[in-house]
């Protein structure tokens, strides 16, 4: 069972990937109108939300999260599993007070339930970051709770 959830979870990350790169161009021309900027300089735009087929009590959430150069995010967490796939530049991610890990495009990293997303920058001074996440959480939840 988790063997086919891990093998069907990567194919939808794959359509979501090729929906974003196929899309580019007109997200880019609309973001700035779909997303509101954060003091963090982090900005998303929503790519899709559609229930899951077979659980309706689930809903995949996908967005572009856009950090402009020297971006840093509060620490939080998510409603459900996160998967995140870097596009473009370079990311730094710490996770439940972990180590903190440099991510590059075409790395990617998960967030079981319940993590702490404690840490993470983009750590250039000049050259955005571009992700792309993926969450799978219940249906009507807040996907992002920030820590005080």
């Amino acid at each position: 069972m988790k063997v086919s959830l891990i093998i069907g979870l990567r194919h939808i990350i794959k359509v979501l990937l090729a929906v974003v790169l196929a899309s580019a161009g007109s997200m880019a021309a609309t973001s700035a109108a779909h997303a509101g900027e954060t003091s963090t300089g982090i900005t998303l735009t929503p790519v899709t939300t559609q229930t899951i087929p077979d659980d309706p009590e689930h809903t995949l959430t996908a967005v572009v999260v856009n950090l402009a150069p020297d971006a840093r995010s509060a620490s939080h967490r998510h409603a459900g599993i996160v998967f995140v796939y870097v596009l473009e530049g370079v990311v730094r991610s710490q996770l439940n007070s972990g180590e903190v890990i440099e991510y590059r495009t075409g790395q990617s990293w998960s967030e079981p339930p319940g993590t702490v997303h404690s840490y993470m920058e983009n750590p250039s001074k000049t050259v955005p970051a571009r992700l792309l996440a993926t969450i799978i959480a219940p249906t009507g939840a807040q996907l992002t709770t920030y820590d005080k």
